[in-house]
């Protein structure tokens, strides 16, 4: 059994791993794959009244099909900040206004297109994999201090550490669950 000293430290390292994991999900679902995903332009600010609003407070975004998204403005003044702020935020989409709304046509991916993709995806993989050993390593100096200081048994310590590493294990594994989900997804065609 772990003592309570050294089970505030493990608590601590799987909430930074959890942390990591949550953040390489809202990384990964602003990657396009082809299907269209308001998600995909979730990060998009739009110049409104002198500050720059995110989108989905300036309009509803949905996707209809597979391969179009279409943005409802609540105030039809805002469309053509909406439309220059879609072209300016490099995600490649050429917006149409039609009047009423805004539809953002997605074009195929290219297969050179998809392999960037595939190897973007495993750049932000791999940090979330860094994320997670760095708090692998920082409990594991934790426990080792703590241990010191209380006097606590070896079989404590090592105990925690195995924890620690188990931990590390299981959030890795749902990283590489995630990355390899991503690139089935990419490379669908």
């Amino acid at each position: 059994m772990i003592g309570e000293e050294l089970k505030e430290i493990v608590e601590e390292a799987e909430l930074h791993m959890a942390e990591a994991t949550s953040f390489l999900k809202k990384e990964l679902s602003h990657i396009r794959t082809g299907k269209a995903s308001p998600a995909l332009i979730e990060g998009v600010k739009v110049e409104y009244y002198g500050s720059q609003t995110p989108l989905q407070q300036l309009a509803s975004v949905s996707a209809p099909e597979a391969r179009l998204l279409t943005i409802s403005p609540y105030d039809k003044s805002t469309m053509e900040a909406i439309e220059k702020a879609i072209m300016s935020a490099g995600l490649g989409l050429n917006p149409n206004n039609d009047g009423d709304r805004i539809l953002i046509p997605l074009p195929m991916l290219t297969e050179e297109r998809r392999k960037e993709l595939v190897k973007k995806t495993k750049e932000i993989g791999e940090n979330a994999r860094i994320s997670i050993r760095n708090s692998r390593r920082n409990a594991n100096d934790d426990i080792k201090k703590t241990a010191d200081k209380h006097s606590l048994s070896e079989d404590a310590k090592y105990e925690a550490e195995d924890k620690i590493q188990e931990l590390t294990d299981t959030y890795i594994d749902r990283v590489d669950e995630l990355l390899n989900k991503k690139e089935d997804e990419i490379m669908t065609v």
